[in-house]
């Protein structure tokens, strides 16, 4: 179970944890708009992994430069 839940863990987040957060932000709101607000929710899926996949290019062509440390 444990070596399942690492290889899930590693298939799901990867090396941007930013892109797996924003897609569960994402399902969250479509969540929300389909069982609280009772409006159909099909259509903020398509823009919200739009901005996911746009936030994550970005942090991959132009990663933030190193931080150095203070001394």
């Amino acid at each position: 179970m444990r070596r399942f839940g690492a290889f899930a863990w590693d298939f799901v987040v990867g090396d941007d944890w930013v892109g797996a957060a924003g897609v569960v932000v994402v399902l969250a709101l479509a969540w929300v708009a389909a069982h609280v607000a009772h409006l159909a929710a099909w259509w903020i899926m398509p823009p919200g992994v739009a901005v996911v996949l746009g936030v994550t290019l970005r942090r991959a062509v132009h990663p933030a430069p190193a931080r150095r440390s203070p001394g």
